[in-house]
């Protein structure tokens, strides 16, 4: 049975006490998750250390970075490594967002060396992929998002690829006032799973979890997290809303 997940991503929002009244308020609804089910909360760096003590107790919610360096160790002022994460507790790490792409201009082959690291340390990658509008609008994105796998996935094994979760970005349904209906998300989240069932075989492709990560929220999540190849979400806005988050972990299947 594939993991359902759903994973808030803060990004650069809240202070220290305000991201702690968040996760106590999310705690504080009695939120019962069921076998296979795992929420995961990706916190500003600053907030690593708090986040895990609040989290430690509750079984079934996971930290996450939302970054992780290239490299292994050195002279990288402001970069915090892999083996840095693992020493305060972190489980997984967002890998290759649509924001580091487009801001940092992080390329497939150094979001392949972050997944090594990641690995490397015996983290959980969250790797992002997804098309902008202009690839949408020519219908190429299927070729797309497969050299996205390709360049930063392919080099692994098929027993390192049993720690990978993958995240769809539908990046021109992300805050332009477009959506991405169900059998969009689904439609590509199948052929993503059928990306990884050709490289690596049907099995490996049946474990992967896949998330879908196009601004989903309490009034389509449910829609979304029913479709057969749809395991859970990577939720930006709505995680900020301890009764959106809640909402939305309540619709998982």
């Amino acid at each position: 049975m594939r993991k359902k997940i759903v994973a808030g991503n803060w990004k650069m929002n809240l202070t220290l006490a305000q991201g702690e009244q968040l996760i106590n308020d999310i705690l504080q609804t009695g939120l019962k998750l069921k076998e296979g089910q795992e929420v995961v909360v990706a916190t500003p760096f600053p907030y690593l250390l708090k986040a895990k003590a609040l989290l430690k107790n509750n079984p079934g919610f996971y930290l996450a970075s939302q970054n992780v360096a290239s490299e292994k160790s050195g002279a990288y002022t402001g970069e915090v490594s892999a083996e840095m994460l693992k020493s305060v507790g972190v489980d997984y790490v967002i890998i290759g967002h649509s924001e580091r792409r487009e801001y940092f201009q992080e390329s497939n082959a150094a979001l392949a060396k972050k997944i090594d690291q990641t690995l490397a340390n015996g983290l959980k990658p969250i790797f992002c992929c997804g098309e902008p509008l202009e690839i949408r609008k020519a219908e190429t994105q299927n070729d797309y998002v497969a050299k996205q796998l390709e360049e930063s996935l392919y080099h692994l094994t098929v027993e390192q690829l049993k720690d990978v979760v993958i995240a769809y970005e539908p990046i021109w349904a992300i805050g332009t006032g477009l959506t991405a209906s169900a059998a969009q998300a689904q439609d590509m989240h199948a052929f993503i799973r059928s990306q990884i069932a050709a490289k690596y075989g049907r099995e490996a492709a049946l474990h992967m979890s896949i998330l879908y990560g196009g601004s989903a929220k309490p009034s389509n999540a449910e829609e979304l997290f029913s479709c057969p190849d749809v395991d859970g979400g990577l939720i930006g806005g709505a995680s900020l809303v301890a009764a959106d988050f809640t909402a939305i972990i309540q619709k998982l299947a």
